[in-house]
C-alpha cells in the first residue's frame, strides 16, 4: 500500500468514527490552554487536568500570573513533572502576556514562541485548538504512530520532518481534527511498548502490523520499521 492509500484510509476512518475530535486537557479560554499545554509537556494530561482548579484559582487570569514569581507557582504544580522550570515558565509567560500582548494569547507562530514554555508543538497545538489554524502539533504519540502506520518515511527523523510530510497529505481543514486523532490513537491504541494491534481499526493499512503479523500483501515494497521508533524522538527543551 502506498502513502496515499494510507492517508485515504487513516482519514476515511477517522472522519467517520471520530468527526469531533478535542483536546482532553481542560480548558475555558485560550488562557487557560496555554498554561495547561506548557503544564503538559512530558506529563499527562489527567495529572493536568488535576493540577489547573487550584492553580487557576489563584492565579486565574494573565496579570495574576504576572504578578507572580516562580516561588508563587511552584506549590501549585509541584505534583508535575519538572516543576521548576514550568513555574519559571509560567511567570515569564504571564510578564509577557501582558506586556507583549495585552493579556490576549496570540495567534501566530512567532509570536507563541516568544513566551517562556512555548516550542513548536506547543505553539501549534495552540493555534489548531483555538485558532482552527493548520497545524500539526507532532509529540511522540504524533511521532510514533505516523511512522508505524506509515505516514511518514524513515526519512523523517525529526518532528518538524515528520510535521511537513503529515500536512503535505492531509488537507488543510483536516490537520486540526488529524493531530487529535494521531495523539489519542498513540494514546489508548498504538502504545509505545505493546501496540493493541488487535483492536486497532488501522491495521489493515499499517506498515507495522504487516511486517509484524507477517502480511504479504500489505508488506511488499516495505522497509521494516523499528518497534518503537518514538524512542528516537527527543523532547522540546522548551514545551
Amino acid at each position: 500500500m502506498r502513502k496515499p492509500e494510507r492517508f485515504r484510509y487513516f482519514l476515511a476512518y477517522f472522519t467517520t468514527h471520530f468527526p469531533a475530535p478535542e483536546t482532553e486537557l481542560h480548558y475555558g479560554n485560550p488562557y487557560e490552554l496555554i498554561v495547561a499545554v506548557v503544564l503538559s509537556a512530558q506529563c499527562t494530561d489527567k495529572r493536568v487536568n488535576q493540577t489547573m482548579p487550584a492553580l487557576l484559582a489563584r492565579f486565574p487570569t494573565p496579570e495574576h500570573l504576572a504578578a507572580a514569581t516562580a516561588d508563587d507557582i511552584f506549590p501549585f504544580i509541584r505534583s508535575i513533572s519538572y516543576p521548576n522550570n514550568k513555574a519559571k515558565h509560567l511567570a515569564g509567560l504571564g510578564r509577557i502576556l501582558v506586556a507583549e500582548f495585552g493579556s490576549e494569547v496570540p495567534s501566530t507562530l512567532d509570536e507563541l514562541q516568544r513566551l517562556p514554555g512555548v516550542g513548536r508543538k506547543t505553539a501549534n497545538v495552540i493555534l489548531s485548538v483555538i485558532y482552527n489554524q493548520p497545524t500539526m502539533a507532532v509529540d511522540t504519540h504524533v511521532f510514533r504512530v505516523s511512522h508505524r502506520i506509515g505516514l511518514a518515511s524513515l526519512k523523517a527523523t525529526t518532528p518538524l520532518a515528520v510535521e511537513k510530510e503529515l500536512v503535505r497529505y492531509i488537507p488543510e481543514a483536516l490537520i486540526p481534527k488529524a493531530h487529535h486523532w494521531l495523539i489519542l490513537h498513540g494514546r489508548y491504541v498504538c502504545v509505545a511498548r505493546q501496540p493493541r494491534c488487535g483492536i486497532c481499526p488501522l491495521k489493515d493499512c499499517c506498515k507495522y502490523y504487516a511486517q509484524h503479523f507477517d502480511l504479504p500483501a500489505l508488506k511488499a515494497g516495505n522497509t521494516r520499521i523499528a518497534d518503537n521508533p518514538g524512542a528516537t524522538i527527543l523532547p522540546e527543551s522548551t514545551t
